[in-house]
């Protein structure tokens, strides 16, 4: 499991994705959260909107990531 520290109190889910290299551009996370192929806290999440806070996982492609904090 990969720690991703961010220096706010939330990062939004598709701005995490691109933070966390899983997608370069706000379409491509788009995408991948709409198709379903991402998930967080063991849940699909499909808003690409979703605010994460540190300790939320977030699963993609067989990958686990770890919101942490600054």
């Amino acid at each position: 499991m990969e720690i991703i520290k961010i220096e706010s109190e939330f990062i939004k889910l598709d701005s995490f994705l691109k933070l966390a290299g899983i997608c370069q551009t706000g379409g491509e996370a788009k995408n991948l959260i709409l198709d379903e192929y991402v998930s967080v806290n063991g849940e699909i999440e499909t808003r690409r909107g979703k605010k994460l806070y540190p300790g939320d996982i977030i699963s993609f492609d067989g990958n686990e990531f770890k919101i942490g904090e600054r």
